[in-house]
């Protein structure tokens, strides 16, 4: 059971700012000052990405009530139709 003691270490070791010798560390050149300024870059596209979403949310919401509107007023015409239709079969005899 030494292993598990050996990886511990090795982990203590990259956390620590040791050489990165795991293939899931960073390469050796990223700075922090880089690491700071690409983790700023992504907030804002991240924060960018919610305003659009609440956007799309809002045009969303838009397009229901003008879809619930023009459904209505189909239903209207229809029936408007269908008594004008029954209306001229009545009228002529059919």
């Amino acid at each position: 059971g030494r292993l598990p003691v050996a990886v511990g270490v090795g982990e203590e070791g990259a956390l620590e700012g040791g050489p990165p010798d795991h293939s899931y560390s960073l390469s050796s050149g990223t700075t922090s000052e880089e690491l700071l300024r690409k983790l700023n870059e992504q907030r804002d596209i991240i924060a960018l990405l919610e305003v659009k979403m609440k956007e799309m949310k809002g045009s969303i919401r838009r397009l229901r009530l003008a879809e619930a509107q023009l459904r209505e007023e189909i239903r209207e015409k229809d029936r408007l139709l269908h008594a004008a239709s029954a209306g001229a079969r009545k009228r002529h005899g059919l």
